[in-house]
């Protein structure tokens, strides 16, 4: 069944990037043209988690199975079997999961047989094998039975072969001189030659001729290969390497060696999942490697990749998702990297994020802001756009009319139909950030810069390492994790930062004292004391406490640098609210922003005019608290109460009126616009 993947067709519909690549629209439907001829670019699609490169390459499988070869591979998930021999390595691993994944029958398509691979494979297996030990061997080799069984089913499945092979090598040792690896990868390939391959197959041991020192022999290559495997280093990933040549070759001759009309349409597609892995790379620059030298493989290789400028694409021809629907020229150079087409996979536009609201909640129970609201919240990112949609569609019909970006993190939601319900918002941290211990991301999320979050590791997180600094290392896997950096927050990205936030809050249900958050934010106030800076006043908003900022504010309010004091206002205000978890009814930052709150007692001393500006002040700071809160819906009677107050203080300031008023104008439009607030009020950039 196809999956609602929003943002992208380029790739998926009829006469789309995969459609011109393979040659085939979806399900074997019609031909297509080939858009590359007979040298099709390796592809990989660039973003950070979340952005749905998983889910893309399953989508193309789906659409593909059965009417062309493909295997799918996630290159950070080759796993080792139980007790294996020194012949299993990720990348022979990856190597025979590939083939055995590509080898069946489908719908339309001819099974494929991989004898070269096979030998290659058997040749490596037979490495610290001994006679006393004949049971690890039985093991190594009854685990290439699937692998056989794409030459001969009949034969590779069945068991007989394997005691055959044992008794060779049995025979081997006792006449054995060195090197010992080559002599028994002889005798296991002869073996496997004579009880499985068929008369026809047995030429494929002649392509081992081709490797280093060979001569043009096939034994030879393969005893080579095993000697060079066996001695670890540049020689393993040498013949590691020519391993991935007998795979692709094995997959040539399929489409080239039968001649029968009809039986080959579409090229075979190896879909390697975070192929920035070191077992990708190994994949990968082999083919590319050959195509350089003018190999033709007819092979499509769709990979993805969360680094977009991992060193081994900085020769890629490089483009963005949607300039892909109709063509993606990737000229090929002299590089070898030049073979690469990196796509950058874009954020869903707003218009496609409602459409996966709509998905969700057809009836348009929900707010209608919602939906641009996650938008601002997720920055497009596709996984949290689902995720939240999906919270959203089914929350409670009693929650649904007020629910906020907010509320929707506070939520549970059926990822599986076979298993309970999951928290919305711990279930998307553990998506977007697989870490054992996500809670020292959540205490420095809390801080602006690497300074502030040395200094809060220090004091909080001391015994979470012992052989280095927590917040480094905390820097250190974001980076890995290619999430971005920018000024004014340690964890940059809106929505990371938010989900790291909730987990500060809520994750240890202590409700009502909140003793992490408490502890915190005040060990980050009293860092930035004891005057009241607009740091220090930022933790105090996060506490719950907002008049020093008022006062603050009140009094620099007649300060020659206007734009410095809406700098300031903008900074203070961005701190987190401090959320009650399921709370109903209105946010409680609305009535003072409306000058509707209960009376609030004013600081001793204060004249009519200075009470005047006292209350313009704290209104103004608690709308725009609001109004930037990205957990929030925007408000548009507190956004005209936000241009209000502005006009106001314009009239009574004696040098600034001009960006008080300007701040008047834009800052709503801002809002309205789902963007930050600008200053200069009103510059394009936003900063």
């Amino acid at each position: 069944m196809d999956r609602e993947l929003y943002g992208r067709e380029a790739v998926l519909h009829e006469g789309g990037l995969a459609a011109r690549l393979v040659g085939l629209t979806r399900q074997g439907a019609a031909r297509v043209a080939y858009e590359h001829g007979d040298d099709p670019p390796v592809t990989v699609f660039t973003g950070g988690r979340g952005m749905g490169k998983t889910a893309l390459l399953k989508e193309v499988r789906n659409r593909y199975k059965g009417f062309t070869p493909l295997a799918l591979l996630d290159c950070a998930r080759v796993e080792p079997p139980a007790d294996h021999g020194p012949g299993w390595t990720p990348v022979t691993g990856a190597l025979a999961e590939l083939a055995v994944q590509l080898a069946p029958r489908g719908t339309v398509v001819r099974a494929v047989q991989f004898p070269r691979l096979s030998l290659g494979l058997v040749a490596v297996a037979s490495l610290a094998w001994s006679q006393e030990d004949d049971e690890r061997a039985r093991r190594d080799l009854q685990r290439l039975g699937p692998l056989l069984a794409t030459v001969d089913a009949t034969r590779g499945a069945a068991t007989n072969w394997v005691g055959k092979v044992l008794a060779k090598l049995a025979a081997t040792f006792a006449e054995a001189t060195a090197p010992l690896a080559g002599l028994l990868a002889e005798a296991t390939v002869e073996t496997v030659l004579e009880e499985v391959f068929s008369r026809f197959q047995r030429t494929s041991e002649s392509w081992y001729g081709g490797y280093r020192n060979a001569g043009g022999r096939g034994k030879a290559g393969l005893q080579q290969l095993a000697i060079d495997f066996e001695q670890g280093g540049e020689r393993r990933r040498e013949a590691e390497a020519f391993l991935v040549g007998a795979l692709t070759e094995d997959l040539f001759r399929a489409y080239t060696g039968i001649r029968q009309r009809g039986t080959r349409i579409g090229r075979p597609l190896l879909l390697l999942d975070n192929a920035h892995e070191p077992v990708g790379r190994q994949l990968v620059e082999p083919i590319l490697r050959a195509r350089a030298d003018g190999r033709r493989d007819r092979i499509v290789v769709l990979a993805t990749s969360r680094d977009r400028d991992h060193q081994g694409m900085r020769h890629a021809t490089r483009t963005r998702l949607p300039e892909t629907a109709h063509r993606a020229p990737c000229p090929r150079g002299t590089n070898i990297g030049s073979g690469l087409l990196a796509v950058e996979l874009t954020p869903l536009s707003a218009a496609q994020t409602r459409s996966v609201f709509d998905l969700h909640d057809p009836a348009g129970r929900t707010p209608a802001e919602l939906s641009r609201a996650v938008h601002r919240l997720t920055g497009g990112r596709p996984l949290g756009v689902a995720l939240l949609g999906r919270a959203a569609g089914e929350a409670p019909a009693a929650l649904r009319a007020t629910l906020t970006p907010g509320a929707l993190l506070d939520l549970t939601v059926e990822l599986r139909e076979d298993s309970p319900p999951v928290p919305v918002a711990p279930a998307l941290l553990g998506e977007l950030l697989p870490v054992p211990r996500p809670g020292p991301y959540a205490v420095l999320a809390a801080t602006h810069d690497e300074e502030s979050a040395r200094m809060l590791a220090h004091a909080r997180l001391q015994g979470e390492s012992l052989d280095g600094d927590v917040a480094l290392r905390v820097r250190d896997r974001l980076r890995a994790e290619n999430w971005p950096e920018g000024p004014g927050h340690f964890v940059a990205d809106p929505l990371l930062r938010a989900l790291l936030l909730h987990r500060l809050r809520f994750e240890d249900d202590d409700h009502p004292r909140y003793a992490a958050w408490r502890a915190v934010h005040e060990t980050l106030h009293r860092h930035y004391g004891p005057d009241p800076g607009p740091y220090r006043l930022h933790h105090d908003l996060a506490l719950g406490r907002t008049e020093l900022a008022v006062v603050h504010l009140r009094l620099s309010f007649t300060g020659p640098d206007i734009l410095g004091w809406l700098g300031q206002l903008r900074f203070v205000a961005a701190a987190p609210y401090p959320r009650e978890r399921h709370a109903t009814g209105p946010d409680p930052r609305r009535a003072v922003a409306l000058g509707q709150g209960p009376a609030t007692a004013l600081p001793d001393g204060l004249d009519a005019d200075s009470t005047e500006l006292h209350l313009s002040v704290r209104r103004l700071l608690h709308a725009v608290w609001l109004l930037t809160d990205p957990l929030a819906l925007p408000d548009d009677e507190v956004a005209d109460r936000l241009a209000h107050e502005l006009r106001r203080l314009s009239g009574r300031h004696l040098t600034g009126s001009g960006p008080l008023w300007d701040a008047a104008t834009h800052w709503p439009r801002d809002i309205r616009s789902w963007r930050g607030l600008s200053l200069p009020p009103g510059s394009e950039d936003g900063v």
